[in-house]
């Protein structure tokens, strides 16, 4: 065999491999592609996750929800599910909506004492409620509430009817707010003097009646009523459930509780 059919071989044999390298080459990189297109579920924030809330009650609450994005958009780290295991965790600082939920973002202490979001607008007033009244434990961030406040009825004059009125000492209960935004749970208000402690939310020997710190965000005029029942009448937090309507001039007393009398 003479050298020149030697080379063309040679050339051929070259050539057939590079065509079969290119060719592996390209059916590697789509896979890859493919791999990197196809949809991966991730937790997304649906809402402000506040410092402090665990995994278990922002599932619940909706602040958090699943979703698909492409694999090549996952990052590092993204937490892979909300199991028994890490139900319990709690989110380390505020998670901002729209953020794709890392697994190092929940641990069991929150870094600091960051201040709790109040929506543009409003204020926040914290409330102290028993545990009943505060539906359980069932109130978290992000749920919505009516509060109710009942008052000792009074009745200006010294006529006989307003003495006759204060001298029965009628309670009567009314809604004082219809709907209130729970930005924050905890046992301490915001910017307050220390004080002693009180029970934990998550106590289980807490003793019946314990306080618990409501903190809601209400519009200014909202919050001027809420202080004033705060100084001298009895509060009570009721959950809202979906399209519930209430009257804000809905008013019951010890005389009319169970209907008109009949004589």
């Amino acid at each position: 065999m003479n050298r020149r059919v030697l080379a063309a071989l040679v050339a051929a044999a070259l050539a057939i491999l590079g065509a079969a390298v290119v060719i592996v080459y390209a059916n590697n990189a789509d896979q890859r592609a493919i791999a990197a297109a196809q949809p991966t579920t991730v937790w997304v924030s649906q809402k402000l996750v506040p410092a402090g809330t665990t995994l278990k009650d922002a599932q619940r609450t909706g602040l958090i929800a699943q979703t698909q994005v492409a694999a090549r958009g996952v990052p590092v780290g993204a937490l892979p599910g909300v199991t028994p295991d890490n139900s319990a965790l709690l989110a380390l600082s505020d998670v901002q909506p729209g953020e794709i939920l890392l697994s190092a973002r929940f641990g069991t202490t929150p870094v600091g004492q960051k201040a709790i979001e109040v929506p543009a607008g409003q204020v926040a007033v914290s409330v102290q409620l028993s545990d009943p009244a505060r539906v359980g434990r069932f109130v978290t961030p992000g749920s919505h509430i009516a509060i109710y406040s009942t008052y000792k009825i009074k009745s200006l004059g010294d006529d006989p009817r307003s003495k006759k009125i204060n001298e029965l000492e009628v309670q009567g209960t009314s809604v004082l707010l219809p709907d209130a935004l729970v930005i924050g749970m905890g046992d301490t208000p915001l910017a307050a003097p220390a004080t002693a402690p009180t029970a934990s939310p998550t106590d289980p020997n807490a003793p019946a009646g314990a306080g618990f710190l409501v903190t809601v965000a209400v519009a200014p005029d909202q919050a001027t009523r809420l202080i004033h029942a705060i100084s001298g009448f009895k509060l009570y937090a009721a959950l809202r459930g979906s399209d519930v309507k209430l009257d804000p001039k809905s008013q019951t007393n010890d005389m009319s509780i169970f209907g008109p009398v009949t004589p």
